[in-house]
């Protein structure tokens, strides 16, 4: 049997999400497109299958807890040099 193409609007009513989702998958390239010139059609077993795969992965790992094991982003440091915010200023008096 020859697989029938699907396009974006009917995947997206086949799965059940919105339309932007199917494409933001396909730009994430999560889910397998075949383009015909401009269109975008989808084999729905494939995009079955990447979802499958895509959910079997994402069970298996772990997560970290809590972050301990993500490294933190560090803050950068001032600059040396003569800036506006490092001279201290006298304030201005009154003329």
């Amino acid at each position: 049997m020859k697989p029938r193409l699907l396009s974006v609007k009917e995947l997206a009513e086949e799965l059940g999400v919105h339309e932007d989702t199917i494409r933001r998958a396909y730009w994430k390239k999560a889910i397998p497109a075949e383009r015909i010139c401009r269109l975008l059609r989808f084999d729905l077993e494939k995009v079955r299958r990447a979802m499958e795969r895509k959910a079997d992965g994402i069970n298996s790992q772990r997560s970290a807890t809590g972050g301990a094991s993500r490294r933190r982003a560090q803050r950068p440091r001032p600059r040396l040099g003569k800036t506006g915010a490092s001279i201290a200023q006298k304030p201005r008096g009154k003329k």
